[in-house]
C-alpha cells in the first residue's frame, strides 16, 4: 500500500520515474498476493498518473478495470480522471476502452499496464 502512495506523490513532489517503480511494485504485490480488491486501487494510480502523462487511451481502459465503488471512494482523483478523459476522447470513445479494461482479466490486465509501465518510463526518459 505505500508503493502505492508514493506513486501518488512523487509525480508532483519527487521523480516520476520514482513513481513508475513504486506503482510497479504495488501492482507485483498484490497480484503475486492475490488481493484482487487492492490491486484495483494501484491501478486506478496508475490510470491517474497515466492521465497526466497524456496517455489517454491507456489510462481510460486501466480506469475500466479499476474502478469500483471501494476504488473510487479511495482514489477521488480517479473520477476526475474519467471525467477529463470522457471531454477529451468523447463518451463513446471512452466507453469502449473503458468496456475492454472491464473485461480483461486480471492476469491480461497486470500485463497490460506493466507494458503501458515501460511506454510511460520511456517517454519519461526520452521526451520529444
Amino acid at each position: 500500500m505505500l508503493a502505492t502512495f508514493l506513486c501518488q506523490l512523487e509525480p508532483e513532489h519527487g521523480d516520476p520515474l520514482a513513481a513508475l517503480d513504486h506503482i510497479t511494485l504495488g501492482i507485483r504485490n498484490f497480484y503475486d498476493s492475490g488481493n484482487v480488491g487492492l490491486i484495483r486501487n494501484a491501478l486506478a494510480t496508475l490510470a491517474v498518473f497515466l492521465d497526466r502523462l497524456g496517455r489517454l487511451e491507456p489510462a481510460a481502459t486501466i480506469a475500466g478495470f479499476a474502478f469500483s465503488p471501494l476504488t473510487a471512494s479511495a482514489s477521488p482523483q480517479l473520477s476526475t480522471v474519467i471525467a477529463h478523459q470522457r471531454e477529451v476522447l468523447g463518451d463513446q470513445t471512452y466507453e469502449s476502452l473503458a468496456r475492454k479494461g472491464e473485461t480483461m482479466s486480471i492476469a491480461a490486465m497486470v500485463t497490460y499496464a506493466y507494458g503501458q509501465i515501460d511506454q510511460a518510463r520511456t517517454q519519461l526518459e526520452h521526451p520529444k
